[in-house]
């Protein structure tokens, strides 16, 4: 069904938490900035939204920004973006509207504003959307990225927008082990993970893969784990907070951190546009911008769950 409206942009007041997006070559994140900075970027965010309609759920854009206040000038350029549609809080599709949300696209179309160009959404699945981003089938992938050298052989990424880490997902009260080493070394337990992901090529790191079980999705996977066919889940730990929030009475986040890794926006090998990107994504970095989105999408007052979305 065609649905075609305006825009609502999801407003969370955000709790203190402190994300940093860093890499080599360029500084890490700003602090958390002040009210006056927050509103701005709000405003801006607004602006687009004014421009915004849907056609299936998915919004549409015409070129944003303009020349004369380009950082790269990339002239209405259409610049085709894989996106999921099924992870919190990247990309998602809201029930009760319908229309699809997230930290992608409110970073993605605001870099767009920054370079003069028109973002242009497709939804595609996880199982195939690097190799698809690496055949040149999209210009780019949102969707949370693990940078890692492995991808970046095939393709490149932009510098870190954020640093993830991740958590084991476990059933409330569990006490047979208390961190990844402790399950690895009972042979009797399961750890269960999303298919072609860094969690799963992390998790056979720890244990055998015969005692690794992978899903197609994480939902698959939680589901698993709520009925206790598997032990635990390893997930990147933002997104193990949105299931956490959605089963709070029976998930439940445990052991410290495994990994530590950033996440970066995924383009073809070679791509004229991971400059311009990295241009932008630096520049929402000084004046407070990114700070404020990731803030309000991956704080611990961020509100939806995975019963909220598609």
């Amino acid at each position: 069904m065609n649905n075609v409206s305006k825009m609502s942009l999801l407003v969370i007041v955000a709790g203190a938490l402190v994300l940093s997006a860093c890499s080599s070559a360029q500084e890490a994140a700003p602090e958390v900035v002040g009210d006056g900075a927050v509103a701005a970027a709000e405003e801006v965010a607004e602006e687009v939204a004014e421009e915004v309609t849907y056609v299936d759920g998915i919004p549409v854009y015409g070129c944003l920004g303009s020349a004369e206040d380009a950082l790269v000038d990339l002239e209405c350029r259409e610049v085709t973006v894989a996106v999921e549609n099924a992870y919190l809080p990247f990309n998602y599709i809201v029930t009760e509207t319908m229309q699809a949300e997230g930290w992608d696209y409110e970073v993605i179309t605001e870099i767009c504003e920054r370079l003069h160009c028109q973002p242009v959404f497709v939804e595609t699945v996880w199982e195939t959307m690097v190799q698809q981003v690496q055949e040149g089938q999209f210009d780019l992938a949102g969707d949370g990225i693990t940078i890692n050298d492995e991808r970046d052989e095939n393709g490149d990424f932009s510098i870190g927008y954020v640093n993830t880490v991740m958590r084991l997902l476990v059933n409330v009260g569990e006490d047979r082990f208390t961190s990844i080493e402790e399950m690895a070394a009972n042979p009797d337990l399961v750890l269960g993970t999303q298919i072609n992901t860094t969690n799963y090529e992390t998790a056979i790191e720890y244990l055998p893969e015969e005692r690794v079980k992978a899903f197609d999705t994480f939902p698959f996977a939680n589901a698993a784990l709520i009925a206790g066919d598997i032990d635990a889940v390893i997930m990147d730990e933002v997104v193990g907070l949105g299931y956490q929030g959605e089963n709070a009475d029976v998930l439940e986040l445990l052991g410290p951190a495994i990994t530590s890794d950033e996440l970066g926006f995924y383009f073809p090998e070679g791509s004229d546009l991971v400059d311009p990107f990295n241009q932008a994504l630096q520049s929402m970095m000084e004046d407070g911008f990114l700070n404020e989105v990731n803030l309000r999408y991956m704080g611990p007052t961020f509100a939806l769950t995975y019963d909220d979305v598609q």
